[in-house]
């Protein structure tokens, strides 16, 4: 019932009291007067999932057991300290899934660090969320997706994260420690990446298999992803997507050198703007793919393009028919917007 303004308490505790003993998923995303404790109503009891919106939650108790089954909890637009958030995590052993959205998070301190710590958690989605210093301590975690943030954000683990995904995120310092050792897929994208940095923070990922740098921008103008590097450290390396600003530089050092990419079999390649870079950066790229099987072209084009722009794109068109009949086995599939 997402759609009424506001309940009355006295019914939906009455709801609450009839099922909770039964009560395995419940999605709460409504407004009652007075307000009511959610977390004191269904505690205790055999909730595996509990998605909470639009709510403030606060005085959460120090209770180890208080959700002895939950496996997978949400919370969207939900106003909760950061003291209040770290005891409902340690409140549920079980926990495996967690998603933050558009949280009102209140500190004691402006300076004061936010402290998650869970030894079950593999999975958390974090959206809309600023903070200055947010510390994650997750032994299990398998997957860390960002999106929207502005954070800085340090993750202790033992190395089981396999998925991390970065989309529009304002990194003040992000740290996976020793986590990057299992990665197996690495999706970044709207994202300002210094790329020694960000490369020696995944270098270790020798079982990536997906790497993903989309619409990136570099810290530095001097700046640019090396191609060759990217083989050596990767050799599982299978799927890869690259789209960012090309310039003079990205192929003449980005393509140097006589690697290959051995695995790779599907190739994503993108243009924010067309130029005659880009159909050179394509034709160097398929040449160092010996066994790719698909090759994917984004492009974005304008609504009122210029005679120019209708001629570079057409020179495209035709350089890339050219370049296919080299690669008859490849697949190639055009992805405009």
């Amino acid at each position: 019932m997402d759609d009424v303004d506001e309940f009355s308490a006295a019914p939906v505790i009455a709801w609450l009291m009839y099922t909770r003993e039964t009560l395995r998923q419940l999605h709460y995303n409504v407004r009652t007067t007075p307000n009511i404790n959610i977390l004191e109503k269904c505690g205790r009891q055999k909730l595996e999932v509990l998605a909470l919106a639009h709510n403030t939650i606060t005085g959460v108790e120090p209770c180890y057991q208080k959700f002895p089954c939950l496996r997978s909890l949400s919370l969207s637009y939900v106003s909760i300290s950061a003291l209040d958030l770290s005891l409902l995590l340690t409140a549920c052993p079980k926990i495996e899934n967690l998603t933050l959205i558009s949280l009102d998070i209140v500190m004691s301190d402006p300076q004061a660090t936010m402290d998650l710590s869970s030894c079950s958690l593999k999975d958390i989605y974090v959206e809309a969320i600023s903070l200055d210093k947010f510390i994650l301590e997750a032994d299990s975690l398998e997957k860390l997706h960002l999106k929207d943030c502005t954070l800085e954000l340090e993750l202790v683990g033992k190395g089981m994260l396999r998925f991390l995904k970065i989309d529009d995120v304002s990194v003040i310092h992000l740290d996976i420690g020793e986590s990057a050792e299992n990665l197996e897929i690495v999706d970044v994208s709207n994202f300002t990446i210094m790329w020694a940095k960000f490369h020696h923070m995944i270098s270790r990922s020798s079982k990536l298999r997906k790497l993903r740098l989309w619409g990136v921008v570099f810290d530095d103008d001097d700046e640019l992803v090396d191609i060759e590097t990217i083989s050596s450290c990767f050799p599982l390396l299978s799927h890869l997507s690259l789209s960012y600003d090309l310039r003079e530089a990205a192929l003449q050092y980005g393509l140097q050198g006589s690697f290959v990419l051995e695995n790779v079999i599907v190739l994503e390649l993108g243009w924010t703007v067309i130029n005659d870079l880009f159909s050179t950066w394509v034709s160097g790229l398929l040449e160092r793919c010996p066994h790719l099987k698909k090759l994917v072209i984004h492009g974005v084009v304008s609504e009122t393009k210029t005679h120019e722009e209708c001629n570079m794109l057409a020179n495209f068109t035709s350089s890339i028919v050219k370049l296919m009949r080299k690669y008859m086995h490849v697949e190639v599939q055009f992805e405009y917007e």
